[in-house]
């Protein structure tokens, strides 16, 4: 059985946290499915395909990593792609206790799917999206918190 991993997020924008914890994980599966959650109560700063396009333009040499935007319960995806892990980067404790409680919520509704929890390498572990984009939107430099692609058209657009 191939071992095909979601790692799910907003990803608004995809960080140097993110890129850690996705390149961390890669020995850890066979498949890694990169997957931009779309909900419809929040309006993202960037494109769903903006930030998919940011993600393969990252991994276009690794065959490991897929990009696909979705909606609806994260393990109702798991079953559409043949996953049985979940990926999820932790920060803090506040992330665990937060990404715990979505865990077993997720094994009630499909125990075949496990959520796997890497922790951030220390100098990423204060990057957050939420802060990067009021970085961004506050005409701040914050490339310094994003892969060169990302960051790049980021400071474009200001």
């Amino acid at each position: 059985m191939q071992r095909i991993c979601l790692f799910p997020g907003t990803f608004d924008p995809l960080t140097l946290g993110h890129t850690d914890i996705i390149d961390r994980a890669l020995p850890l599966f066979d498949e890694l499915v990169i997957g931009i959650g779309i909900n419809s109560g929040k309006v993202p700063m960037y494109s769903a395909e903006q930030r998919a396009a940011w993600i393969r333009e990252i991994y276009k040499d690794e065959p490991k990593i897929k990009v696909a935007a979705y909606e609806g319960l994260t393990v109702n995806f798991c079953k559409k792609i043949g996953a049985h892990f979940i990926l999820r980067g932790i920060r803090y404790v506040a992330d665990f206790e937060y990404e715990k409680a979505i865990a077993d919520i997720n094994r009630k509704m499909d125990p075949e799917v496990e959520t796997v929890f890497l922790t951030c390498t220390p100098e990423f572990s204060t990057i957050a999206s939420t802060l990067v984009r009021d970085v961004i939107r506050n005409g701040g430099d914050a490339t310094q918190f994003l892969p060169e692609v990302v960051a790049k058209a980021v400071q474009t657009k200001q």
